[in-house]
């Protein structure tokens, strides 16, 4: 049997807001309760006021690692997205934010840190490197995702096109990818909006892919946006 051997939490010694930031932030006692007690209360929300239906839950993986993805148009599509997850996974879970948004001020990420579990992505200059601590994160730990690959939320609730830096977390790995379709998300909270309104939400769940095969390289990358894009789209529901 081999030595067993302490290592220091990577986040060991950061100041609060400096750690809150870090995607290298780990969980501790007081940020696992936290994080329970939040994800209860977005459970019984999202399940009384915007009556959330979820079809497909049996496609989500039982362990990490994996990826949700998603179409984006609220701010309330992550917690959406989030709420069929089994709770022995809400501290290996991280929604993947945009920094500019969720991390602007100390006050607010230590809130996207303690609550949401959120880690951030800043989009004017992320870099190469964040997208290799991110993959690293997802292979090493493991942990899983929930990103949205249009990289902003839309205005009109029509799809932006996906973006290829989740092929850089996903190429040539086992990772399931797992494409789901929100669906009154905009009508309940619009970009535009403060306060949510009373609208039913629908959550499908698709069937996960995995991207073992696709080289890591740019062209693989925009292979793997354009495979998600048109699955995410086909479990939108038909309208007549």
């Amino acid at each position: 049997m081999p030595d067993w051997k302490l290592e220091p939490a990577r986040d060991l010694g950061m100041p609060p807001v400096d750690r809150a930031r870090s995607l290298q932030r780990e969980s501790g006692l007081i940020s696992t309760g936290f994080h329970l007690a939040w994800w209860s209360m977005v459970r019984g929300y999202l399940g009384v006021w915007h009556r959330l239906t979820i079809s497909g839950q049996e496609h989500i993986p039982a362990q990490p690692p994996f990826i949700l993805i998603a179409n984006h148009a609220s701010h309330l599509d992550a917690l959406v997205l989030a709420a069929p997850l089994p709770w022995r996974q809400r501290d290996h879970i991280f929604p993947i934010a945009a920094g500019d948004v969720f991390f602007q001020t100390p006050v607010i990420s230590i809130f996207s840190a303690m609550m949401l579990n959120a880690l951030p992505m800043w989009r004017k200059n992320c870099g190469p490197h964040a997208m290799k601590d991110l993959r690293r994160r997802l292979l090493d730990e493991p942990c899983s995702y929930i990103l949205f690959p249009e990289g902003a939320r839309s205005r009109d609730g029509k799809m932006l096109p996906f973006k290829p830096g989740l092929g850089m977390l996903v190429a040539e790995t086992s990772v399931p990818v797992v494409p789901c379709h929100l669906d009154g998300c905009s009508a309940a909270l619009h970009a535009d909006q403060i306060v949510p309104r009373p609208r039913r939400i629908r959550l499908r769940i698709g069937a996960p892919l995995n991207f073992a095969d696709v080289p890591n390289k740019r062209d693989g990358w925009v292979q793997i946006a354009t495979t998600l894009e048109e699955r995410v789209k086909a479990l939108a529901p038909v309208t007549a």
